[in-house]
Formats: C-alpha cells, structure tokens, sequence
C-alpha cells in the first residue's frame, strides 16, 4: 500500500467539501478567544488558522480546532511552505499541510508568495523574491506540488515588501498574473500588504489594485501594520498584525468590493491580541462593507431584470 495515500480524517470531524463562503467576514482564530466565542451563538462568517500551528497528531490544539470546526467554515492559511524558496519543498511539511487538509476540510487553503528557509534554517519572515523567468517557473513548480498534493487549487497571497531587487525583469502584478495563467491557483489578495508595499516603495496602491488580476481572487485579508522610518527619515511600514485595521487600508478595501463584490474577508491581528470583542467588532466592521456592496449588487439585479 503506497504511503502517500490521504490519511483518513479526524474520526470526530465528518470528511464533507464545505460549500464556497461568499461574501462573509472571518477572523483569524486565537486560543485565547476559544470559551468567548463557544459561549456565544455559532458565528456568521469563517475563522482561519496557521498551519504550521496544527501540524501534530493531536493534543489541545485540535480539541480546540474541532470545536470551531463543528460550527464554523474554515480556512487554513501556512506560512512556512517557501513557496519562492530555491531548494524543494519540504516534503515532511508538505505532508503534515497535506494531512491538515484532508483532515479538516477547509472552506478555504492559502499559502504565501515568499520564502523563508535556506538549506536546513527556517526563518520567521516571509521574504521577498525578484520576479525573473528563472523565480517564475521554480514559483510555478512548487505551487503544482502544493496542489498536486492536496488535490485542490490554493490561493497565493501577494506579499508586502521592503525592498525591491534590480535583477527583477518584471513587475509584481505581471508576475502574479503568469503565476495565476500557468498553475490555475487563485489569489489571496492581502491590502495591508499592499499598502504597506506601496509606502515603502512610493508607488500609488490604487494604481497596483488597476493592474492586480482580482478576478482570481478569492479571499481578503485586512490587518494593522507597525509605522516607522528608515535610515532617512522616510516612513517605513511593517506588517505587523498588532492592531486595528488602518482608515487607508478600509478605503482600498470599500473601493475592491465595490468594483468586484463581495468575497470572504479575513482580519487578521496576530500580535498583542485583543479580547475577542475587539476582534469580532473589526470582522463586523468589515462584514458592514461587504454586506452594503451586496445589497448594491442585488438592486442593480432587479433593476436590470425590471
């Protein structure tokens, strides 16, 4: 029998595809919030987790995960799979993301467009990539693995930058829009990180989100970020997930769905972590966008079926 077979789901969790999330704000999941939210009646939107948070047999990280998991759709998000790495995938760690996959089903799979490992070093940032035909073709490779290996396609997440590379022979939205053309994932498009990007950088978000392929977009993420400066003076923005959603980065994302609609929405907010009625008022906030932009589509529906 080959040992690459799907490993049968957790006994507790019923093995079922959930239908696709639509127009619904989520928020990332913390321990911490756990009796908060169990207390509470079953949420409107979907909780997402890390992956590499959930990669062992078993233990209180998956009691917990269960517990959401009977209520909640959920996405599964990694963050270690050094996708724009130069060496193979960690073919463990595929297998573990593999497994969590099989196991819980999620609405929604995401992963980053970064690496973050050399030879056998694993680092906590996802770090940037030129954007040439050599980095395009290995990015290519290791996401038909991913997928090839979970059977189902992923969404990739645009990163935030602070620092561009001269051999680049491409920009960012070219780069991903051939990424999409050639493997069939979808995108996640993550407006924190273009902001951030965008202030480091000096060019206009607006102009980025024109040019961005949003059609293959299938999830948000909206989070806070850190302001500093560099070396001159200059802002310098770090994606810090420690805080609230910033107002520029609510306007990107009321002018995204207005132009494509309504789509699943992630809060993300991983560092001093608030008490889950803060969290869950930021989700509201955002489900507040999408709901308004929901009722514009239907009237435009009506009006046209009149």
């Amino acid at each position: 029998m080959s040992t690459d077979a799907p490993p049968a789901p957790c006994p507790t969790m019923p093995l079922r595809f959930p239908p696709p999330l639509g127009g619904v704000a989520g928020t990332s999941f913390k321990p911490s919030h756990l009796t908060a939210i169990l207390a509470e009646a079953p949420q409107r939107g979907f909780f997402e987790v890390h992956a590499e948070n959930y990669m062992g047999a078993g233990g209180p990280p998956h009691r917990q995960l269960e517990a959401i998991r009977r209520d909640h759709p959920l996405s599964i998000h990694g963050v270690c799979m050094s996708i724009g790495g130069p060496q193979p995938l960690d073919r463990d760690h595929l297998a573990r993301f593999r497994k969590l996959v099989a196991r819980y089903q999620p609405s929604l799979v995401s992963e980053h467009l970064a690496w973050s490992t050399h030879d056998t070093t694993f680092f906590n940032d996802l770090l940037p990539l030129p954007y040439t035909t050599a980095t395009l073709a290995r990015v290519c490779d290791h996401i038909d693995e991913v997928q090839s290996a979970i059977r189902r396609p992923i969404l990739l997440e645009n990163p935030s930058t602070y620092v561009a590379f001269h051999d680049s022979t491409m920009s960012e939205t070219d780069f991903i829009r051939a990424i999409v053309r050639r493997t069939g994932c979808g995108l996640l498009l993550d407006l924190n990180n273009v902001f951030v990007s965008a202030i480091n950088h000096g060019f206009s978000p607006q102009h980025y989100l024109a040019d961005f392929p949003l059609v293959a977009v299938g999830e948000i993420h909206l989070a806070g970020h850190a302001v500093q400066a560099d070396d001159e003076g200059e802002p310098l923005l770090i994606d810090s997930h420690d805080g609230p959603v910033a107002y520029d980065v609510w306007a990107l994302f009321a002018s995204v769905i207005a132009r494509n609609g309504p789509m699943p929405t992630l809060i993300e907010w991983d560092s001093n972590i608030p008490d889950w009625p803060v969290l869950k008022a930021e989700a509201a906030a955002a489900q507040t966008i999408l709901d308004d932009h929901a009722s514009g589509c239907s009237q435009e529906v009506r009006d046209a079926a009149a």
